[in-house]
């Protein structure tokens, strides 16, 4: 009898070779000049965003027509009845890319009745690929990959893309509180931070507001690499809310603590 392959082998493989054309078209493009403009809601775009997404979609179409794609720079396109959703943010910190700073990746998930299922990010300045399956395990680079066994917060090294969110915010308490009994906190923003704790080099991540397409690839492979990939307060991700990383013992923590039970 033939092996079965894995569920979702065929997606994943597209989205490696996906990830692979992205990163030829970025660093070509990050190699040279290129136009930064703002779009209206006054966040950069680049030749390098539009190219990857529209190559992107151009391939996902010509495999599976009947999958939707939800594309930072394009929106939802596509059948909206067949429950598979591809979920692509083309440059994932365009304004590290913009600036010449090594910190941006390409993310690629798949989505099932919501659910991300299937996560790939690269990043070729870093020479990082993250993978995941649902119920398959995490990979960096094809090895596997694992959250940390940090249970305290005075031993965490807690990630945040920056301060300036929180700050007169309706977290600011418990967030500063957590900054202060943390043993280290650095701003390693983006993906990136979510990829650190999926990896056990960092044990928190956390931002006041991610769209679907910022956190759709890292919370699978987050999850899939032993983490718990959340809202502050424990609810299940959502468009444009917040978004917290850790492992298991740490995010029960973290939440009961942005909760207010702690």
């Amino acid at each position: 009898m033939a092996e079965q392959s894995h569920p979702y082998a065929e997606e994943l493989a597209l989205a490696n070779e996906l990830a692979d054309l992205a990163a030829e078209v970025a660093v070509e493009v990050y190699g040279r000049e290129f136009e930064v403009r703002r779009k209206a809601d006054l966040t950069p775009v680049t030749e390098a965003d539009l190219r990857i997404e529209g190559l992107v979609r151009d391939r996902i179409v010509e495999r599976f027509p009947g999958d939707a794609v939800l594309g930072e720079e394009g929106g939802l396109q596509g059948p909206g009845d067949g429950g598979r959703r591809w979920v692509v943010d083309p440059i994932d910190g365009t304004k590290n890319f913009a600036a010449r700073i090594q910190i941006w990746a390409t993310l690629i998930a798949l989505a099932v009745d919501g659910r991300p299922v299937l996560g790939v990010i690269e990043a070729p300045l870093l020479g990082e690929r993250y993978e995941a399956v649902q119920g398959q395990g995490a990979r960096l680079n094809g090895r596997p990959i694992h959250v940390s066994d940090v249970e305290r917060v005075p031993e965490a090294l807690v990630s945040t893309a920056g301060t300036g969110a929180w700050l007169g915010g309706p977290n600011e308490r418990a967030f500063l509180s957590l900054a202060a009994e943390a043993e280290r906190v650095r701003g390693f923003g983006d993906f990136w931070g979510h990829m650190l704790v999926a990896r056990g080099a960092a044990d928190v991540m956390l931002e006041t507001a991610l769209r679907t397409w910022d956190w759709a690839a890292l919370a699978v492979i987050v999850e899939e690499a032993g983490g718990r990939c959340t809202q502050l307060d424990g609810s299940p991700l959502a468009d444009g809310a917040s978004v917290l990383s850790a492992n298991p013992a740490l995010h029960a923590q973290l939440v009961a603590r942005f909760r207010g039970d702690a």
